[in-house]
């Protein structure tokens, strides 16, 4: 969206290369109009701390360096780990010039559920400094949560916020229903997660346990990867009704919605994560399927207010999960009022031009200032 405004826009990312054992093709470089794209090759590496501290560690070398001695009017980072957002504060203050942050996650926050408690206190006081230089040198945050509200501004209560949600991508926006269908029939039903398997999402703490509850009635289909694989690959096992998958790609995993019955989503027990809202959400619900939702706090909040035909559990609650999925309607129909509300592109564009206001108004900000000196 920010493309279509009267801006030349420098993008600096990564090549795919989420997981390990899956990669797409893009290429390094690419110019298109007024958006010129930096793709920085990283190593090959797992979901594991190290292997994650070592990627972004070749990432931010190269994006200062691809900055270095060039203007800029602005700096806009969009972050679901704390580095990234940092990264833009780094880059931001060394151009002196205004920083927009696009926030995803609470880093520091998840840490503390998610790392062992020895872990966390002797790395706690740095990721704090960290967070407090990077937010303090932010002069606009959006949060795509309103679960993230009181964290953000009891800490940073001078910065300025938005509330640019996910949205749906356009590949879902495709395949949604144009009618109400019947799902099910004879046979099990197909429940699908498709996504990251990692500590945040605790799989391996329902998927089995719930598969065994339901034998008689479904089949569970897991598609992604991760740090938890190897605990789920386990905890499932012995389980005839689970199909683990590596990850797909975007139509393949579509094809994979269409073809499912009913769309699973599951988080953590971690009180980090009663303030998040998975972008899975967005998925899932254009699809029009049957959801069954094990998440707690805002995101079951906004499950309930916003998506139909979608039931919520506590998260690992398994007795929960099935009386949840026993209330479900086993129907495919459109959401049109949640599709019309959430479209990326309507979201997007609003962003956009929030952001084109931001560094127009900092720019005449900085430029008042230097006469006024």
């Amino acid at each position: 969206m920010l493309r279509k405004r009267d801006i030349e826009i420098e993008v600096i990312t990564t090549l795919p290369n989420r997981y390990a054992g899956f990669s797409a093709e893009a290429p390094a470089f690419e110019q298109d109009g007024n958006v010129t794209i930096h793709r920085v090759a990283l190593p090959a590496h797992e979901s594991g701390m190290a292997d994650q501290t070592r990627a972004f560690g070749a990432f931010y070398r190269a994006a200062r360096q691809l900055v270095r001695g060039r203007q800029f009017d602005g700096v806009f980072a969009t972050s679901s780990r704390l580095f990234t957002a940092f990264l833009g504060a780094r880059i931001a203050r060394s151009l002196k010039v205004p920083l927009y942050l696009d926030i995803r996650d609470i880093f520091v926050d998840t840490l503390n559920d998610v790392l062992p408690k020895k872990v966390t206190w002797a790395a706690s006081p740095v990721l704090n400094q960290v967070e407090r230089y990077t937010f303090n040198r932010a002069g606009r945050i959006n949060l795509v949560s309103e679960g993230f509200a009181d964290y953000f501004r009891s800490r940073y209560p001078n910065t300025e916020y938005r509330w640019f949600t996910n949205g749906i991508d356009q590949e879902f926006l495709n395949a949604t229903p144009s009618e109400v269908r019947n799902l099910g029939g004879e046979g099990k039903l197909s429940i699908l997660y498709a996504g990251n398997i990692g500590e945040g999402q605790g799989l391996h703490k329902i998927v089995p346990l719930l598969a065994s509850e339901l034998v008689d009635k479904a089949k569970f289909e897991v598609i992604g990867a991760g740090g938890r694989l190897g605990h789920l690959t386990d905890a499932c096992s012995s389980a005839e009704n689970v199909t683990l998958a590596p990850p797909v790609s975007r139509s393949e995993l579509v094809d994979a919605y269409r073809r499912a019955d009913v769309l699973f989503l599951h988080l953590n027990d971690y009180e980090a994560f009663k303030k998040v809202l998975p972008s899975k959400i967005f998925e899932y619900a254009a699809l029009g399927k049957p959801i069954l939702a094990g998440v707690g706090g805002y995101a079951a909040e906004f499950v309930r207010e916003h998506v139909s035909n979608a039931e919520v559990f506590e998260p690992g609650d398994v007795t929960g999960a099935v009386a949840a999925f026993e209330r479900l309607s086993l129907r495919e129909e459109p959401r049109t009022d949640f599709i019309s509300r959430f479209a990326r592109v309507q979201i997007m564009n609003e962003m956009a031009d929030d952001i084109v206001s931001f560094m127009q108004d900092s720019k005449r900000e900085l430029m008042r200032g230097a006469q006024g000196g």
